[in-house]
């Protein structure tokens, strides 16, 4: 498998990565038709599927790294994003590690952010392919000097040199993601037992993760980054039991404080969104008792306040309809508003956001804005209408 890479690897392979850089896709064909007569077929196809491979994890890696590494189709879907490994490797910093043991290292992800942390790193992968790409990596950022690339059987890894052990799971199979702890590979328990061996273990799994699946001598963090939930990781060696959302950039970081579930009450004057992060963490009691507000529904993480506060854990909006589900009455209104972009945000509704805005905008789009929350009120189908409010992320 190793030889799908190793042609990259040589000057041919990387003048011609530089040669196809940013190649449009729709001119793949005619690049590829010119180039295959001054160099073998099958480099100028590993070249292209690379470009295009480069093009998908600028997302997650930025342009100027994505640019010079080596990737592989599930090495992109299933990688950490840059911002979110960093700040992982910052709190390993942070916790004096110097050395960790990356497990299941993937194409090297997690182990460039600790090695840019100034953590010596051994990065474990048993995919021959996987770990040529991580090899390879290493080595086009500067950072072979602190990432030894080993392929092997993580589970038959020798762990104990280490200051910290890093593990990430594969949690996708023949037929998808997978969703139970057990099923990943390694399954979650040899996990936490490598974790329990180590002074200090990050483990790095879905976080759509069952809390009572949670060890108890755990910490709990989900993490989001602009809003958007990339992963849960499970600490060890840090403080057993403490449950935390947090959100990049910043980061800020929501603490479990052991709250009862927050009274429901009528809806007031603004309404907040929870970060995904701390709905998952199932921190909406604390975001709630900061904004001094309760629950719109017993079953619905909407908060609801009368008084507006700076919040970085949730996005406020001014309420202003309250209306039982109604989809002419919705249509209705919002021509008489003027409203021709329409946000459509349900917690608690069957109904798809793209079907109901065919539904009731009006065919002639007015020159106003709103937001739609299709959701329930104190167990009854409703539909709050309102605005984003000002200055609700504070930096």
């Amino acid at each position: 498998m190793t030889d799908l890479l190793a042609p990259l690897l040589t000057p041919e392979g990387r003048a011609l990565l530089d040669e196809v850089r940013g190649t449009d896709p729709a001119q793949e064909l005619a690049v590829a038709t010119r180039l295959r007569r001054e160099h073998p077929a099958e480099l100028v196809s590993a070249a292209l599927g690379q470009a295009r491979l480069r093009q998908r994890a600028a997302a997650k890696f930025g342009a100027e790294d994505a640019g010079r590494m080596f990737f592989t189709p599930n090495g992109v879907e299933q990688s950490t994003r840059a911002s979110v490994a960093a700040y992982r490797a910052g709190r390993m910093r942070e916790l004096g590690v110097t050395s960790v043991a990356d497990l299941c290292c993937g194409i090297g992800g997690d182990a460039i952010a600790l090695a840019r942390a100034g953590i010596r790193v051994l990065a474990v992968d048993r995919d021959p392919l996987t770990a040529a790409a991580a090899r390879a990596n290493a080595e086009a950022l500067g950072l072979a000097d602190l990432i030894e690339v080993r392929e092997a059987d993580v589970t038959e890894v020798d762990t104990a040199p280490y200051d910290a052990v890093f593990v990430d799971p594969a949690r996708r199979g023949g037929r998808g993601r997978i969703f139970d702890p057990e099923a990943y590979s390694p399954p979650l328990s040899w996990a936490v037992r490598a974790a329990a061996a180590a002074p200090h273990a990050a483990l790095k799994v879905a976080p759509g993760i069952p809390h009572e699946a949670v060890p108890d001598a755990a910490e709990a963090e989900w993490i989001s980054d602009g809003g958007d939930v990339k992963e849960a990781v499970l600490w060890f060696g840090t403080e057993p039991g403490l449950i935390r959302a947090t959100l990049l950039p910043g980061p800020r970081s929501l603490r479990s404080r052991a709250l009862p579930d927050p009274p429901v009450r009528p809806v007031g004057r603004y309404l907040y969104e929870p970060d995904g992060a701390v709905v998952r963490a199932h921190l909406v009691a604390e975001a709630a008792e900061d904004l001094d507000g309760g629950l719109i529904d017993e079953t619905i993480a909407y908060v609801t306040a009368d008084e507006l506060r700076p919040t970085p854990y949730a996005t406020a909006y001014a309420i202003t309809d309250r209306l039982p589900f109604n989809v002419k009455r919705l249509k209705a209104l919002l021509r008489e508003r003027e409203v021709g972009v329409l946000t459509v945000k349900k917690r608690g509704s069957a109904v798809e956001p793209e079907e109901l805005r065919r539904k009731v905008l009006p065919k002639g789009h007015g020159p106003h804005s709103a937001t739609v929350f299709l959701t329930r009120v104190a167990g009854a189908p409703a539909m709050l209408l309102g605005h984003p409010a000002q200055a609700q992320r504070p930096l």
